[in-house]
């Protein structure tokens, strides 16, 4: 089990930028995706970015593609997520997520491990 804290999140002008950060602990941290997930109101949660254990790999959703940039740092037990060209529907609570099962985990069910959930707002 790891166990995840967000932190990064606010209220940001459309157009600008936030970046997210996940702190894990736990021995198994290095051998696990990690994905950033949100949930806007009203509506279902859904990943948005993955990267493979050895951070050769990544995925991003079509909604965020290349405007949002994941990258983890296994030797301090980071993850982060670098959000540019925010947009008012970027508006949702942002949760980190570690799945430790082979690449790719692209299903909620495939994530064991969930942090408490940062907000990020965007104002037109």
């Amino acid at each position: 089990q790891v166990h995840l804290v967000e932190s990064g999140g606010g209220l940001v002008q459309a157009g600008g930028s936030l970046r997210l950060s996940c702190a894990a602990s736990g021995r198994t941290f290095s051998s696990c995706t990690m994905g950033w997930f949100r949930q806007a109101p009203g509506k279902e949660r859904e990943l948005e970015a993955a990267i493979s254990w050895s951070g050769a790999n990544t995925y991003y959703a079509n909604s965020v593609k290349g405007r949002f940039t994941i990258s983890r740092d296994n030797a301090k037990n980071t993850a982060n997520l670098q959000m540019n060209s925010l947009k008012p529907e970027d508006t949702a609570v942002y949760y980190c997520a570690a799945g430790c099962r082979s690449w790719p985990s692209l299903r909620e069910d495939e994530y064991d491990s969930w942090g408490q959930g940062t907000q990020v707002t965007v104002s037109s």
